[in-house]
């Protein structure tokens, strides 16, 4: 047990040095839906932990980091970090979670999608990533049907619209790759707000639950004060009898992500690594 806790600070100490970002890949070819605003490089601030924030992105892109081909297993996940829909914690919701997935073998995908305050921006970007990722899996060796999405704040929330979305189109169609599913195969929820805006706290009227609703994992911790958005989220998808996974922990906040010494940070992905062997 102490030795796996002391690699699991190792791992985060050493950032996004110990898995190589592989590439970019930007989602847009032409115009962009939902915005306005030309093509622009995305603004980024260094906070006082040395961590990135990105501020604006007018031209989202993914991110790719590939695990070593001895421990790659086919599989692949999007992460699309937090931030309020105002900015995006890449580095601490990012880029550290794909050096930990990809220790595990996936292949990782870490989105920028559109900030600040674009909503609708944000979803597109992330459907249109998953559609570009399942267009080009033969090129990533991983199979299209086994592509999650992991989320945290923000970020868990357009996942949750990506993954309760219907089949029909959100955007106008640009070229082939709008053709693949622009749904995740499995949602990862780690500390989510902006789901519970129904009737007394229930789960946010635009997103449908189903029984056919993809397999989903949450966790947040009971002192967050938008915790109420994991407990809508379970319940509606348990009434429908969905495949769902609630953690709750008592302390912890929000925006942990995998900070070492927040116990909360440390617990989560010690059961997601064994729930996505199972449901992905």
């Amino acid at each position: 047990m102490k030795c796996s806790k002391l690699f699991f600070v190792f791992l985060l100490l050493i950032g996004h040095a110990l898995f190589a970002q592989n590439d970019s890949v930007y989602l847009w070819p032409a115009l962009i839906p939902n915005q306005t605003k030309p093509k622009g490089q995305p603004i980024t601030t260094t906070i006082d932990d040395g961590s990135t924030r990105v501020t604006e992105v007018t031209n989202p892109f993914f991110a790719v980091f590939e695990p070593k081909k001895e421990n790659k297993n086919n599989k692949a996940i999007i992460v699309c970090p937090g931030g309020g829909y105002v900015r995006l914690a890449v580095h601490k919701e990012g880029y550290t979670v794909a050096n930990w997935l990809t220790g595990l073998g996936y292949t990782v995908f870490v989105l920028q999608y559109r900030v600040p305050d674009n909503r609708d921006g944000a979803l597109f970007d992330l459907q249109r990533a998953l559609k570009l990722i399942r267009h080009d899996s033969k090129k990533y060796g991983i199979d299209p049907t086994k592509i999650g999405a992991i989320g945290f704040s923000a970020g868990a929330h357009v996942v949750a619209r990506a993954g309760m979305a219907d089949s029909t189109h959100t955007y106008s169609i640009q070229d082939a790759i709008d053709n693949e599913d622009g749904r995740p195969d499995c949602m990862v929820i780690i500390y989510p707000g902006y789901l519970d805006a129904g009737p007394n706290k229930t789960l946010t009227p635009e997103l449908k639950a189903s029984s056919e609703t993809v397999d989903t994992f949450i966790f947040q911790a009971m002192d967050d004060a938008i915790v109420q958005s994991s407990f809508a989220l379970a319940m509606a998808l348990r009434d429908v009898k969905a495949n769902v996974e609630l953690h709750l922990v008592p302390k912890g906040g929000h925006g942990f992500g995998m900070t070492a010494g927040n116990k909360a940070a440390e617990t989560w992905p010690s059961l997601l690594a064994p729930w996505l062997k199972d449901h992905l």
